[in-house]
């Protein structure tokens, strides 16, 4: 039986396309394993699955000042340790990375143990822990054909794998989920796994513009509700997860962040969406080009976060829902490609020729 590792953490982002990839693995008559943070949010959905789990020491590769730069280095270095010994002990055929900074370590492991390893971008440009990657990378899988210039000759042109699950959704049981009547239209706000605290204050001070019109479900992130927002139609939780399904079968409208992943999602599902991406003061800009993409294609409504006030996000969520069949039917006659199956053979090719 061939065996394969999955890696990768820090946000969901980072663990939801290797979740797309684990039942097909097993089909495929793999035997799989994930190493990632000791803490992270991956270990409690890897482990939901009944996937063997090793946590490792992990630390943050920040773009920016902070004291913790001087003793992550050392987190990662124990991390990489830790790493080495658990691949020596698995004896992987292949390496699946997602990225996030748990993976730099596992990956140079793997690269330095011959492990042969692919590697997953999403976004437009490699983010820093990618970057740091690609060196010990046989093969990278691209999310945007654009990317494929900044990947050494090594990329392939996949797409972003999607959880089969998701196309199962109950628009009922997401109702039922979210305590709500259906006698509105349902706007579902997500800022991802970590929560946005943009968008978290931006919604919720719109809601009076909002609320006569539709139902609300906001996704706020860990630690995010706001106990003192209270108002019939508007609903808070942290995050969900295995509800997501149905969370999304029961959204007309979406309001999100633009991270690849998620937007990819919105995409497969035809969700008419408004994206608020992160700024390039809070980011490295990677939203901001992933949005404007899905714009030009006619995928989704942008607004940035210097322009989001109650006023022109009522506006333009009324646009939106106005106008969301010429959405729908941009993405659904977007050429797609089943990512899920590429990755798998791309995985497959790597594993037979080890």
């Amino acid at each position: 039986m061939k065996r394969i590792v999955l890696t990768g953490g820090g946000t969901a982002g980072h663990v939801t396309p290797n979740i797309a990839l684990i039942d097909r693995l097993k089909e495929e008559g793999f035997e799989v394993f994930y190493i990632g943070s000791k803490t992270g949010i991956e270990k409690e959905l890897i482990e939901n699955l009944g996937i063997p789990y090793y946590g490792i020491s992990s630390g943050k590769l920040r773009r920016y000042f902070s004291m913790k730069n001087f003793t992550d280095p050392f987190r990662v270095l124990h991390g990489y340790r830790e790493a080495k010994k658990i691949l020596k002990e698995l004896k992987p055929d292949v390496l699946f990375s997602k990225g996030g900074f748990v993976s730099v370590p596992v990956v140079t492991a793997a690269g330095k143990a011959k492990i042969p390893t692919i590697i997953h971008e999403s976004d437009m440009t490699p983010g820093l822990a990618n970057k740091l990657s690609i060196r010990y990378a046989t093969r990278v899988c691209c999310n945007f054909a654009e990317t494929l210039s900044h990947v050494k000759g090594k990329g392939v042109h996949t797409g972003t794998p999607i959880r089969r699950e998701l196309f199962t959704g109950s628009r009922e049981a997401g109702l039922a989920y979210a305590g709500l009547s259906g006698e509105k239209p349902v706007i579902l706000v997500v800022g991802g796994s970590t929560g946005a605290v943009r968008v978290n204050e931006a919604v919720r001070a719109a809601l009076p513009k909002l609320l006569p019109e539709y139902d609300i479900l906001h996704l706020c992130g860990k630690g995010k509700t706001d106990p003192g927002v209270t108002a019939e139609g508007y609903v808070q939780k942290e995050y969900c997860d295995r509800e997501m399904k149905d969370v999304l079968a029961m959204a007309d409208i979406v309001i999100s962040r633009a991270g690849a992943n998620a937007i990819c999602e919105l995409l497969a599902l035809h969700k008419p969406n408004l994206l608020i991406p992160l700024s390039a003061e809070a980011s490295r800009g990677d939203q901001i080009l992933n949005a404007a993409s899905f714009e030009k294609q006619g995928f989704s409504v942008v607004m940035q976060e210097s322009e989001v006030t109650p006023e022109t996000l009522s506006a333009a969520v009324s646009d939106l829902f106005a106008n969301r069949q010429r959405y729908i039917d941009a993405m659904a006659a977007s050429p797609s490609s089943d990512a899920t199956e590429t990755v798998i053979a791309l995985i497959k090719e790597l594993a037979e020729n080890a």
